[in-house]
């Protein structure tokens, strides 16, 4: 059997590669490529990936439902075999901390366990007052302004990063570095120098905000890592990483997810009239997110382990030491789980989708992440009826150079 680096039994050049190029005229789908994979009928196959590494990548929705939460899979980036997405994640992972993105089992609970009350629903929920209120001044702003405007800068990217910097307690002002920064952490093609750069910025504003909390606290989630640093539940060096890890994920993928959630809903006018008839009914709005979330998923190269003992899969031996990627739009595009996947149905119920991942490491801002966008999509609709895009379809440019899918500007008219 082939192993993670050189590929014996199969040469490197007959293995399918992860990823491939979308379809310019169907950009909202996964890659052909990997679609043709669900086709082929193995829920299980090699792939071939940009050092030339050949991970196993996981197709099926039921099984990565099993894998994911399966502990001789382990979400080490630095263990031999890890399955990176760049080369700057590569050169950078062994020196990269421990935290709740990169550990397993008791100690990544213990990590978790640090972020739990913070996100709960129930706190979510009491946000969505204001989620609602910063949504109406933004389209208000946006109707009053110039006309076209790009979505992104008006609505998409401001919303969730005044909502984290909110919730974190980090202030708003300082939007134009964390944003930057973060598209800097998103972006596949970086050097290792820049990476080094993006994380070591981040973390210093992190930490900083954090002793400035330490000694005056607020009702943020800093706040809440500054006491557990005092408690000496953490060090300071600990409690950066986190910040950094919610900072970049919890308004890059919303911003990412409202831009191309809107434009997919403008090309699908009659998925868009379900959404117009029943913006003021919670549950349909609700449903109606879950389907966009599978439809789309942001987060288009994930999840990726290494095996750290043998496990049987669907028949294949994956050995210790070998990468595997759980392709999360895959799973959610998996005919066995989503009947004609390739159809937007706003009335699907799509809960079980894997736009979140799956297991142990699913996403903690999840809740968040929904109520933000049911807001948006209960109410852009609704105060702009006769939204429309300002340029050619072929025109808007689709971040495929990112680990965060979606458009980088998105020119509308009313």
């Amino acid at each position: 059997m082939a192993d993670t680096t050189t590929g014996a039994a199969d040469s490197a050049e007959q293995l399918p590669e992860f990823p491939t190029p979308r379809d310019a005229t169907c950009p909202f789908a996964p890659p052909p490529d990997l679609l043709k994979l669900h086709d082929a009928g193995k829920p299980v196959v090699r792939v071939q990936t940009w050092d030339g590494s050949t991970p196993w990548l996981v197709l099926s929705h039921a099984t990565q439902r099993k894998i994911l939460v399966d502990p001789r899979l382990s979400a080490n980036i630095g263990a031999p075999g890890y399955p990176h997405t760049t080369k700057a994640m590569k050169e950078h992972a062994s020196h990269m901390q421990p935290s709740i993105n990169n550990t397993d089992g008791a100690e990544h609970a213990r990590w978790r366990r640090m972020l739990t009350s913070s996100f709960t629903r129930n706190r979510m929920e009491k946000l969505r007052p204001a989620i609602q209120a910063i949504t109406d001044d933004l389209i208000d702003k946006m109707l009053a302004g110039p006309n076209p405007a790009d979505l992104n800068e008006a609505l998409a990217l401001p919303l969730p990063s005044l909502m984290i910097c909110e919730l974190l307690g980090v202030p708003y002002e300082d939007h134009v570095f964390f944003q930057e920064h973060a598209g800097a952490t998103n972006a596949r093609y970086k050097t290792a120098e820049e990476s080094a750069a993006t994380a070591a910025a981040l973390r210093s504003y992190i930490s900083g905000l954090i002793v400035k909390k330490m000694d005056a606290p607020a009702d943020d989630v800093l706040s809440d890592l500054g006491e557990r640093v005092k408690a000496g539940d953490l060090t300071l060096g600990e409690a950066a990483p986190l910040g950094h890890i919610l900072l970049v994920a919890g308004h890059d993928t919303s911003a990412n997810m409202i831009t191309l959630a809107t434009a997919l809903l403008l090309r699908n006018p009659d998925q868009l009239a379900i959404l117009r008839e029943a913006s003021d009914d919670p549950k349909v709005v609700a449903n109606v997110v879950e389907e966009l979330l599978r439809y789309l998923t942001i987060p288009h190269l994930l999840a990726r382990r290494v095996a750290v003992e043998d496990i049987e899969i669907d028949g294949e031996t994956i050995r210790a030491g070998e990468g595997v990627i759980a392709s999360l739009p895959a799973a959610n595009w998996d005919p066995q789980a989503f009947p004609e996947p390739e159809r937007l149905d706003l009335t699907r119920p799509a809960t079980h989708h894997h736009a979140f991942g799956w297991g142990p490491h699913q996403c903690v801002g999840q809740q968040l992440a929904r109520i933000e966008l049911q807001v948006v999509f209960s109410t852009l609709f609704r105060r702009a009826p006769t939204l429309r895009l300002a340029v050619g379809f072929e025109e808007l440019k689709f971040k495929e150079d990112s680990q965060a899918y979606g458009i980088y500007e998105l020119p509308v008219a009313w």
